[in-house]
């Protein structure tokens, strides 16, 4: 055999090894990818309870350059929508994105429960909006959300407002909350929230700024997932951590007792 055609045969092996190379870097990619896909299907399901977080759009508005906060915000930082007396004797700590599913598992659950509570003095919620979902999936529909969710505190009607988003969310995928329009049109389901004023909040992103505050200090407390419920500053409900109504009732009963 010539030393041309040795040289040609070693050069066509060398080829055929460097492309299976090639070919089995690709396939452990994949493999890997597919691994943490999996991965992230199982935290999002394990329970029906939360979702992670990432970082967050932070293209979301028209305007929200400043971190302007609703009327009646309180906590450091103005970064807390309060509801109910103040003196209650237990506190419930809430975080929550309006378009995560596990939120909205959350509040279908409990948000009768927790609306009684407040109206009788037992108990009162601190709510911070986040929006983990923008971060996750892209889009603005969680900033969006939470900027109208506060243009209702400027109006007096967050609760109703807040629920009505959560009755109403849309699939986690698709972006519906991005639009100034839907959630002016939910503002109808709220007697007395559907104003010249509210639509001007809305549609200049007046809060959009104290959003994306409020989703930063939510990162920089160390949580990683919402819905995070906290009653007197500890986390009571997740996969590992079961609640229901008549459970939550009798914790806030007991805290009542000292």
């Amino acid at each position: 055999m010539s030393q041309k055609n040795r040289e040609g045969k070693r050069s066509a092996r060398e080829r055929l090894r460097e492309q299976r190379e090639k070919d089995r870097a690709r396939g452990k990619r994949k493999r890997t990818l597919g691994v943490a896909g999996a991965v992230v299907a199982v935290l999002a399901v394990a329970g029906g309870v939360g979702v992670f977080a990432t970082k967050v759009n932070q293209d979301s508005g028209k305007s929200g350059s400043s971190a302007e906060p609703p009327r009646g915000a309180t906590g450091k930082g103005d970064l807390v929508i309060p509801a109910g007396k103040r003196g209650a004797p237990a506190t419930l700590t809430v975080y929550e994105d309006f378009r995560c599913p596990g939120c909205k598992q959350f509040e279908d659950a409990f948000h009768r429960t927790v609306n009684e509570l407040e109206d009788r003095g037992r108990m009162r919620v601190r709510y911070h909006l986040v929006a983990i979902i923008d971060g996750n999936l892209g889009g603005t529909g969680s900033v969006r959300a939470a900027n109208a969710a506060a243009c209702a505190q400027d109006a007096g009607k967050f609760r109703a407002y807040h629920d009505v988003l959560f009755k109403n969310q849309p699939e986690e995928t698709r972006d519906a909350y991005a639009k100034n329009a839907r959630l002016i049109r939910l503002a109808d389901k709220v007697p007395g929230l559907s104003t010249a004023a509210f639509k001007k909040c809305v549609e200049d992103g007046r809060h959009d700024g104290w959003v994306r505050k409020s989703h930063a200090d939510f990162n920089r407390a160390g949580f990683a997932s919402t819905p995070t419920v906290l009653l007197d500053g500890k986390s009571i409900y997740g996969p590992k951590t079961p609640l229901s109504p008549n459970k939550l009732k009798r914790m806030v009963a007991a805290a009542a007792k000292g």
